[in-house]
């Protein structure tokens, strides 16, 4: 049986990727894929303290979790299209609203 300490790390690993990711990168879609990635991480957590609670409640939550973030993707991303088709461009900086 693996501990879960190795679940938490590999859930701060990857958390730590996608903030990095967020952080770092200028493409739209590369960000949304940061954002999905720590969601990721913390659904792994979660499951992790759910196993060794021997709890289902962070199975659920997760569940929830998952579809706010299949629902955020399906918005994200037809913003994300409408954007890039008037200006030409997935580049944060220069689709951005704030600088006309």
């Amino acid at each position: 049986m693996v501990p879960t300490a190795y679940y938490i790390l590999l859930s701060a690993a990857l958390f730590a990727i996608g903030v990095l990711g967020v952080l770092v990168r200028r493409n739209a879609i590369v960000i949304f894929m940061s954002v999905e990635l720590m969601l990721n991480a913390a659904n792994l957590a979660l499951v992790a303290f759910a196993r060794e609670r021997l709890s289902v409640d962070g199975q659920v939550l997760v569940f929830f979790v998952i579809t706010v973030a299949a629902a955020e993707v399906a918005v994200g991303l037809a913003i994300l299209v409408a954007l890039s088709r008037s200006k030409q461009t997935s580049d944060v900086d220069e689709v951005s609203v704030l600088r006309g």
